[in-house]
């Protein structure tokens, strides 16, 4: 009671709080522009962009330095109602930030967690879509795509099939925040299951096993990732939900061994974005009645949390020529984990990879010139709120120019002779439509 109180006499705003309602366009934006405008030292607001019918994509940056990106210091982002009528991730994200702001020097681990890491929220790519789904307990028959009728998980570039979709406003945007901003680690909300789900979503002969899984090289730490959040779920770790026959061992799976899918967000952050992303599956009604919300974020709260601090595993540095200048471009991967596009140093030569516990050997590497090898010993980071910190420094001046490292823009492999089923929604939606009725019913 003591704690609470403190919080409430420091934060005046703080003790009518976040009502558990769904927020539409103009509440989320009186909502954000009041938490800016009551922690301004620690939170930034930011558009992206605007939705096909002139909304703004809003942004809450969080941290110490919540303007700017700091050497050292991982970008985390959660995005969240992609589809327009999957409406729980969206407030799940609103009352997150809420929780963040109001436990910062108060709760040690959320204090730590804004010392350490800058964290992007949006809580709705697709607000058009949001304004146009009706609250029908599960499945509201409009929201799912843009005001284009473009389905936004289905509008990215694909390294594996060529994606003829026209890229859509909102799509570009998050493309662009994507290329802008060095983000290390994100997560995707959506709604219609209840499972964590990992890279690939798509696949072809050179990714996709005998088991039926299209496998990244890091596919140890996207399991991790998966688990992480899936374990600290309430319910989710079961891997039962929705009564919809689906069986998730742990509460995660992969993402092509559930359905394929062509012009996936989480499959671009890996591919294009040096970002580790997975897809959170929060709820088994897309719009369920307001008054489950309290659950659902109960449900989610801690799970929340610990995934952001997954954005600490693994190593973080700089490579730096004999004076101490950074070399952007520089190539920096661990021996076997040779991503699709090279991971790269970005401005301030800095780099992060994710790895689990354990001894690798990281490989430096300025394309057309030399290389680097170390081998480092990466302990478990998010102990400490901290990746291992490991330089490189090469012994000479930094190159003039570093050539680009080579990344497709055209699927990288030929079309294989299994059916695409990119358009295909998830396979448990189409039971639960059917039990829709019943749930009503029983409401």
């Amino acid at each position: 009671m003591v704690r609470l109180g403190l919080v409430l006499l420091l934060f005046p705003w703080a003790s009518s709080g976040l009502d558990f309602s769904y927020h539409h366009t103009e509440e989320m934006e009186t909502f954000l522009k009041d938490i800016h405008k009551n922690f301004s030292s620690t939170t930034h607001l930011y558009s992206i962009g605007k939705s096909l019918q002139g909304r703004d994509l809003w942004v809450l940056a969080l941290g110490r330095f919540p303007t700017q990106h700091k050497i050292g210091i991982p970008e985390f982002k959660y995005v969240a109602n992609m589809h327009g009528d999957e409406a729980v991730g969206r407030e799940l994200l609103l009352h997150l930030i809420e929780f963040l702001v109001t436990s910062d020097q108060h709760d040690p681990v959320i204090t730590k967690l804004i010392d350490s890491t800058r964290i992007h929220i949006l809580p709705s790519m697709n607000p058009d879509g949001f304004e146009a789904a009706i609250v029908l307990a599960c499945f509201p028959p409009y929201g799912r795509y843009n005001a284009n009728m473009e389905d936004l998980n289905r509008n990215f570039p694909d390294v594996f099939d060529r994606n003829n979709a026209t890229i859509q406003p909102e799509t570009r945007a998050v493309m662009n925040w994507i290329k802008n901003e060095m983000f290390v680690l994100s997560a995707n909300l959506h709604g219609g299951s209840l499972v964590a789900s990992y890279p690939f979503d798509n696949g072809d002969s050179v990714t996709i096993t005998s088991q039926g899984i299209s496998k990244t090289l890091d596919d140890d730490v996207f399991v991790h990732l998966a688990k992480t959040y899936a374990s600290n779920h309430a319910t989710m770790h079961q891997g039962y939900p929705c009564l919809s026959g689906d069986n998730f061992p742990h509460g995660i799976t992969n993402g092509y061994a559930w359905y394929r899918l062509i012009g996936g967000m989480q499959d671009y952050n890996y591919i294009w974005g040096q970002c580790f992303e997975i897809t959170l599956e929060v709820s088994c009604c897309q719009y369920p009645p307001e008054n489950d919300l309290p659950s659902f974020w109960n449900d989610n709260k801690v799970a929340l949390i610990e995934y952001i601090k997954q954005v600490h595993l693994g190593v973080k540095g700089r490579v730096l020529d004999k004076n101490g200048k950074p070399i952007p471009g520089v190539i920096v991967e661990a021996t076997g984990r040779q991503h699709i596009c090279p991971y790269r140093t970005r401005r301030n030569g800095e780099y992060y990879l994710l790895l689990l516990p354990g001894t690798y050997t990281l490989n430096a590497t300025i394309p057309g010139s030399t290389s680097l090898q170390h081998e480092v010993y990466v302990p478990n980071g998010t102990a400490n709120f901290s990746a291992l910190k490991h330089d490189f420094i090469f012994p000479s001046e930094s190159p003039s120019r570093v050539e680009p490292a080579p990344c497709p823009d055209v699927p990288l492999y030929p079309p294989d002779s299994h059916k695409s089923t990119s358009t295909m929604l998830k396979p448990s939606i189409n039971f639960l439509i059917l039990i829709n009725t019943l749930y009503l019913a029983f409401r």
